[in-house]
């Protein structure tokens, strides 16, 4: 397996997508794949595949594929993803909430550890695994429980103060949902998710006389 630098980021970026299409696949008992085969699934060419799996190592062979255990498993390890990361959600308000409670991170090797926001009424909310603390507790909380991830879900006219106290606390990862570009600094490494715009990027699309 190789790791380097220089990789392009959209190459990173459609790993995860190969992942869950792995994954899928695995739990429906199937064991071996082919480019062909996720290209297919994907919408993604077979080639782009190869090319994209080829910068890591040599995972398939040719006549029988990619046998779907080993791939995932290497895959992981590129992703790091081989074992829980511990992150924290700034902002309890809808949205942050709704993040906490989602069960789909625990299994793809993301467990949320805490939330945080200002609002007095909803410190101390939670469940077994996560609660509502003070933002004057995040500091410590992140540096106690070597926290390295962060999700922030907070209005944009503060996003860019919560980014900077999470990158002073040793946060490298941050996963917004501010409608606003975070300056950081390099070595902190950030992606947006602004249903707003993907809508826009959609409608782009649609014929006027759908309307």
């Amino acid at each position: 397996m190789v790791s380097s630098p220089n990789i392009p980021d959209i190459v990173i970026g459609r790993l995860p997508i190969y992942l869950r299409a792995l994954t899928q696949m695995s739990q429906q008992g199937q064991t071996f794949t082919s480019s062909h085969e996720l290209g297919q699934r994907l919408g993604i060419s077979s080639a782009q595949i190869r090319k994209d799996l080829s910068l890591f190592g040599d995972f398939g062979k040719q006549g029988t594929g990619y046998q779907i255990s080993h791939l995932l498993t290497q895959l992981k390890q590129i992703l790091q993803v081989n074992h829980e990361w511990p992150m924290i959600i700034v902002g309890a308000g809808d949205l942050g909430r709704a993040l906490a409670h989602y069960r789909g991170f625990v299994s793809r090797g993301f467990r949320v550890v805490g939330v945080f926001d200002n609002d007095p009424a909803k410190i101390g909310m939670g469940n077994g695994d996560w609660q509502v603390y003070g933002m004057d507790q995040m500091v410590s909380f992140i540096h106690k429980r070597r926290v390295k991830i962060a999700m922030l879900a907070v209005p944009a006219e503060t996003a860019q103060e919560v980014s900077d106290r999470l990158v002073d606390a040793g946060i490298r990862a941050i996963l917004s949902y501010a409608p606003i570009t975070l300056v950081v600094p390099s070595g902190v490494h950030v992606q947006y998710i602004d249903p707003v715009m993907h809508l826009q990027r959609m409608t782009y699309y649609l014929k006027s006389d759908e309307r």
